[in-house]
């Protein structure tokens, strides 16, 4: 078994945690705002040090009080802080040097230490050598002088990784290859409270993320690591990325929620497989039409997932779906309105799954696996060729100003999405149906049901388009 390496930052709401994470880390990842509460769930990423592989967690804020947040999720928030703080082998105490030592940063402390665990603490927010003086009264606390920083401007940040490193336990391997295994990152997207979470949490078996029937609970794009073993024995390493509830621009109240929204998006750019998550009950809302079909432009490959699969199943048994006879004619019926309502998709394939049952979820697995695979395929320049003629033939473009599209010469350019570049006549005349008609030939004739096909036109020049 390898050495557990986990480095947790704990402590009260806005002392920095957020924005010392980033830093650490090198990159923005998880969403920093002067708002307390805006970390629930526990952020992860690997990182490496002179000592070897480590993994540094961000945790909510303990002890906040907030009129604007249900309590419940206050305690589900905490919660997660202290299963990060049982999960870790060090744990890193955040305070403030310009608010000062407060009791409840004591309180925090007198519970960290009962943990037995090595603690490093921290004194975030000294920008410079002349605010040092602010950290003598944190010695306190019992646990050493600490480490005075400032995440936001770097101060004494080298201090800081050195720190940590001296608390780390010995790496068995510090000199192994230190390129991070590749894994197959999956994002799950949808408007809130349609499980995406509690996906998460089947599938890793365990309360890794915050669920809460409270709409809106998951703020930012939270990602962890899963290493599934198959019935063969056969172990792939994912990437599970949770996003916040997508919605629409007149709905998006406060800055936080606008940086989730941008997250979100640029969590389905870096991801391999993008889930789009339903509920059973409601279907396909105009909401998520609108929104669906303008974050998965930038999706290499989408699956829909319909979750609370096991209410569905109920509410017919109990004749509350009185225009079913059965579950099968329920599920063909939803499928058939996902198909007219997302007609965007690229012939996606659809699970119904329950995170609840763990009904069928682990085929979301296997699902993302073969898409992952299907998106390698190479296309022969022939048969892409071969092809469009066929398409052509069997349906001819609309005439545009008295004129066709025409294709001369087509190739594949790339994978992840697939690329088709078209040589052609004129780039207005293609129109969107025909390009949707020539995208469904290729997912039908290639096998790619689930990857959007993008088509880059090149036109003749004007001076050449006698025959255009």
């Amino acid at each position: 078994m390898s050495t557990n390496r986990t480095v947790a930052l704990v402590g009260r709401p806005n002392v920095g945690k957020s924005r010392l994470f980033n830093r650490l880390a090198g990159r923005r990842i998880a969403i920093v705002h002067d708002q307390a509460g805006v970390t629930r769930d526990v952020n992860a990423i690997e990182l490496r040090d002179q000592s070897g592989p480590y993994t540094l967690l961000d945790t909510g804020g303990i002890g906040l009080e907030d009129a604007n947040t249900p309590k419940k999720l206050i305690e589900a928030a905490e919660e997660q802080v202290f299963v990060a703080v049982e999960t870790a082998s060090v744990i890193c105490l955040v305070v403030d040097a310009r608010e000062g030592l407060t009791t409840l940063d004591a309180l925090i402390a007198d519970r960290l230490r009962k943990s037995g665990k090595p603690i490093v603490l921290i004194v975030n927010k000294v920008d410079n050598e002349t605010m040092e003086h602010r950290a003598f009264e944190f010695a306190r606390l019992g646990l050493g002088t600490g480490v005075s920083a400032s995440a936001e401007h770097g101060y004494n940040e080298d201090a800081l990784r050195r720190a940590i490193a001296s608390k780390l336990p010995p790496c068995e391997n510090p000199d192994e290859n230190s390129e991070e295994v590749h894994r197959t990152r999956i994002c799950f997207l949808g408007r809130p409270n349609v499980g995406k979470s509690s996906l998460c949490n089947a599938l890793l078996k365990s309360d890794r993320m915050v669920v809460s029937e409270v709409p809106g609970t998951t703020r930012d794009s939270v990602e962890l690591n899963l290493d599934y073993t198959d019935k063969n024995g056969e172990l792939t390493p994912f990437r599970l990325v949770d996003t916040a509830g997508m919605r629409r621009k007149t709905q998006v109240s406060s800055p936080v929620e606008y940086f989730s929204a941008v997250r979100s998006e640029d969590s389905v750019a870096r991801s391999d497989v993008v889930f789009v998550v339903l509920d059973a009950m409601d279907g396909v809302t105009k909401q998520e039409q609108h929104l669906l079909g303008k974050a998965l432009t930038l999706a290499p490959s989408v699956a829909v997932l319909v979750n609370k699969w096991d209410y569905a199943v109920e509410a017919i048994r109990e004749g509350k779906l009185p225009h079913y006879k059965n579950e099968r004619e329920y599920r063909e019926a939803f499928e058939k309105s996902v198909r007219e309502m997302l007609f965007f998709l690229p012939e996606s394939p659809i699970l119904f799954v329950s995170a609840k049952t763990g009904l069928f979820v682990e085929n979301i697995l296997a699902l993302a696996t073969s898409l992952n695979k299907r998106m390698d395929e190479k296309m022969s320049t022939g048969a892409v060729n071969r092809l469009i003629q066929k398409m052509f033939e069997r349906r001819a473009p609309v005439r545009k100003e008295g004129k066709r599209f025409k294709a001369y010469y087509a190739l594949q350019t790339g994978n992840r999405p697939f690329s088709i570049r078209i040589f052609c006549n004129s780039v207005e005349k293609l129109d969107d149906n025909y390009r949707r008609y020539l995208e469904r030939g290729f997912i039908k004739e290639f096998d790619l049901q689930g990857c959007p096909l993008r088509f880059t036109l090149i036109g003749k020049p004007a001076r050449y388009r006698k025959d255009a």
